[in-house]
């Protein structure tokens, strides 16, 4: 993860703070909002020469305000971060982009509204770090080291991921150790059978 040195993180997070009103805008859902979120996508993916299917965007069309506005919102900001040119330059592979659109900004959307990741600082350098983790890269000028100690401790998201990692990694462990016992007893149950 982030074995590839990327663009500097001020970079990033300037174009972030000058993100223009039309990414801020009310995303469509239902009949309500301007913008269409899925051809949003489109548009970011033409830019790297990519074409998602119908299948894959309509996870950004919705009907439902309440559950999916600021979801759909953050998904525009990031959008507006991916039509940077230095992602332009990389191509990121479609498949990650589309994780990244998808399932990575939904969990954000959840844990804050989707403008603080313009407006709070904190916020802005988060975004930016987990966008380029999900694309394999690291900020410039920082070691794989760097960039995972300072992801894990502004990002919830990543915390909770790291948490969830760590607990499925000691439970394999558990698990090995008692397959090992169990496998200890068998053996020590066949030689006393055959003495």
């Amino acid at each position: 993860m982030m074995e590839k040195s990327g663009p500097t993180l001020e970079t990033l997070m300037h174009r972030l703070a000058e993100t223009p009103a039309e990414f801020l805008d009310e995303p469509r859902v239902g009949t309500s909002g301007k913008v269409h979120v899925a051809a949003l996508v489109n548009d970011v993916l033409a830019l790297h020469g990519q074409r998602a299917p119908l299948s894959a965007l309509e996870y950004f069309v919705s009907s439902d305000a309440r559950r999916d506005r600021n979801r759909l919102a953050l998904v525009m900001i990031a959008c507006w971060l991916l039509a940077d040119e230095w992602f332009d330059s990389v191509t990121p592979p479609q498949n990650m982009v589309l994780n990244l659109l998808g399932a990575t900004v939904a969990e954000m959307a959840q844990a804050n509204a989707a403008h603080k990741f313009v407006h709070d600082p904190d916020r802005r350098e988060e975004l930016v770090r987990v966008v380029l983790a999900r694309l394999d890269y690291r900020p410039a000028g920082e070691s794989v080291a760097e960039a995972t100690d300072r992801l894990s401790g502004i990002s919830g998201v990543e915390r909770k991921r790291l948490l969830e990692a760590s607990r499925a990694a000691e439970q394999r462990a558990a698990d090995i150790r008692a397959a090992l016992a169990r496998k200890a007893a068998e053996e020590s149950a066949d030689k006393w059978s055959r003495e």
